[in-house]
């Protein structure tokens, strides 16, 4: 197709055919993603007639493109057309783009296609869109039969009780395909075409569905029936769930691949909530239990990240019962497990049972567990203790909380290994925020300020940085009574490498107190440091006045700048090593 000279008309599908012709894929690219201006500029007319025609002719390029056109002719696309009347101008693009090896362009076509259906009046959607599903779902290739599961529930319910027969029997037949993948896909999409049909379908056709699809010879297959598990049960009364459901849950919970037990632990609150107490009572915590001592790691992990809110859910008036007699011991054997995924997922969750025990079961059975985990190799379980501590902090009380768990905080502040330390001083400012100031002060406080000379640079710079949240989270008045006046007493300290933290601390308190605690207390110590006999020390004072004299941001009013800071970096620009020189020069430039 091309234009004639000075025919303007066809310009801009022309141009569109030639871009889309061109070798270069994100040339290509580029245009799918303008077509809605070139729909613009062809009007509704020639939308319809020419250019969607066009497109779908043309299904056949790299995966982006195909995924990027079939994101384009959804719901947003129909003004474009005319309005909701040409709703079905699209589908034959949309289809062949359901049929296409690629999973995402499979899925983004579904998604577009599920977008449009909402458009459809009854009449059209049985004219135009299940003749469409229909065609995929019985199509040659598994790719549109898997593209077909998602398309039942958007259309089930705005057509005829014949027709709602036709498409229950054609699901039924994708539940039971040959090929593995439309069966999976299937099983994904049970539980939403459950949501869709008549209740009295539910206990008939879904649960029959369900009950094939969880006993699948496909682990992939059944692990998806899982999901559909929860869908089913909350539809259907506590009778109807005992007999129709809960074997088929009780055979999932026991299944032999670990793939579908995992699926069991991720989904195992919602289950807990659409199966009621009494069920859960008598089915679950056991279950729950053997997920929680279950062999693979992965199984493990999961069930543990469910602890709080599973114990949550349970009954009260056995609730402290059931987690103490069957459910602690198992997190007792956790804590010491041996995977680290598995310990991190514990140590995120298990703070949650304190304010569920009360206050004597918190120091009696889970301090202990908390103390364990605190001393972990793993940096990622104490950081989740850590960071959860306010949890207990509300049952116990600081105090007792202190008492407990900051010996285990100190002696990893104090331990021999700097990565250890490093990770504490992470958590400090959290910590710190958890356990007040007065705490704070008394204990941590000395940790934090020994950590400035520390002999290892790593240490020292996060101890820094740690010095700034603290003012920050605490307030410049406490930063001034607490830890700055330590911090300027190290640009005394014989050794150059603590008078150089000194500076570095002054680079980040800046940004965090007054203006006049700048300029009363931390500029006279940098004025002082320019006398300093080391010259990457006096250079580093230049760098601090570059960032304290920002044109962009000031810590400084103009007055002190033209009274202190220039005598001082004038002095620095004579001086005899050249790196000061250069720093000196750039401070003056940046004032």
């Amino acid at each position: 197709m091309t234009t004639q000279e000075g025919d303007d008309s066809l310009y801009p599908i022309a141009v569109l055919i030639d871009e889309l012709r061109n070798e270069d894929v994100q040339l290509r690219l580029n245009s799918i993603k303008k077509l809605s201006t070139i729909a613009l500029a062809l009007g509704a007319e020639r939308t319809r007639d020419e250019l969607i025609p066009f497109l779908t002719e043309t299904v056949d390029d790299e995966d982006e493109v195909l995924w990027a056109l079939a994101e384009q002719l959804n719901a947003k696309f129909l003004p474009l057309l005319g309005g909701k009347d040409y709703t079905h101008v699209l589908l034959p693009a949309l289809e062949s783009l359901a049929n296409v090896e690629e999973t995402v362009v499979r899925d983004k076509a579904v998604e577009s296609l599920r977008s449009l259906a909402g458009e459809y009046t009854s009449a059209s959607m049985e004219n135009h869109f299940v003749p469409l599903v229909k065609r995929l779902a019985t199509g040659d290739w598994f790719t549109s039969r898997t593209s077909a599961c998602g398309l039942f529930s958007v259309c089930y319910q705005h057509v005829s009780a014949p027709m709602k027969t036709d498409l229950l029997q054609l699901f039924k037949a994708l539940c039971g395909d040959d090929t593995p993948m439309v069966r999976r896909a299937a099983a994904g999409k049970l539980g939403e075409f459950a949501k869709a049909v008549e209740a009295d379908k539910v206990e008939t056709n879904m649960v029959e569905l369900y009950t094939a699809l969880a006993h699948d010879e496909q682990d992939s297959v059944r692990l998806l029936a899982v999901e559909a598990s929860v869908a089913i049960a909350s539809l259907l009364s506590q009778e109807k769930i005992e007999s129709l459901v809960m074997p088929t849950i009780r055979h999932a919970i026991q299944d032999k691949s670990w793939r579908v037990r995992y699926m069991i632990a991720d989904k195992f609150t919602q289950l807990q909530l659409a199966i009621g107490p009494d069920m859960t009572k008598v089915d679950l915590v056991p279950a729950y239990r053997d997920l929680l001592k279950d062999p693979e790691a992965e199984v493990k992990t999961a069930a543990a990240l469910k602890l709080k809110d599973f114990c949550e859910n349970l009954a009260q008036d056995t609730r402290e019962h059931v987690i103490m007699a069957l459910i602690i011991p198992c997190v007792k054997e956790l804590a010491s497990d041996a995977n680290a995924h598995v310990k991190s997922a514990l140590a995120s969750k298990i703070m949650g049972l304190s304010p569920i025990l009360g206050k004597a079961n918190t120091i009696e059975h889970l301090l202990p567990l908390f103390l364990v985990q605190l001393k972990d190799d793993c940096s990622e379980v104490r950081l989740n203790i850590i960071s959860n501590l306010d949890c207990v902090n509300e049952v116990i009380g600081i105090t007792q909380l202190s008492q407990s768990l900051l010996p285990a905080i100190v002696d990893l502040a104090e331990d021999e290994k700097w990565r250890v330390r490093l990770a504490i001083i992470e958590y400090m400012p959290l910590l710190a925020s958890q356990l007040g100031s007065e705490i704070f002060n008394d204990k941590l406080n000395p940790i934090c300020q020994a950590w400035l000379t520390d002999s290892v640079y790593a240490i020292r710079e996060a101890a820094i940085l740690n010095v700034k949240k603290l003012v920050e989270k605490f307030g410049s008045e406490w930063g001034m009574k607490t830890v700055i006046p330590p911090v300027l007493t190290l640009a005394r300290d014989q050794n150059y490498l603590h008078r150089m933290t000194t500076i570095f601390c002054i680079n980040h308190l800046v940004e965090v107190v007054s203006k006049e605690v700048v300029t009363s207390s931390l500029l006279p110590v940098l004025v002082d440091l320019t006398n300093d006999p080391v010259a990457n020390v006096r250079f580093n004072v230049c760098k601090a006045f570059i960032k304290m004299c920002n044109k962009t941001k000031c810590y400084l009013d103009a007055s002190v700048i033209t009274s202190t800071a220039k005598p001082c970096l004038d002095k620095l620009k004579t001086d005899a090593d050249v790196d000061v020189v250069y720093f000196a020069e750039e401070a003056l430039a940046s004032i």
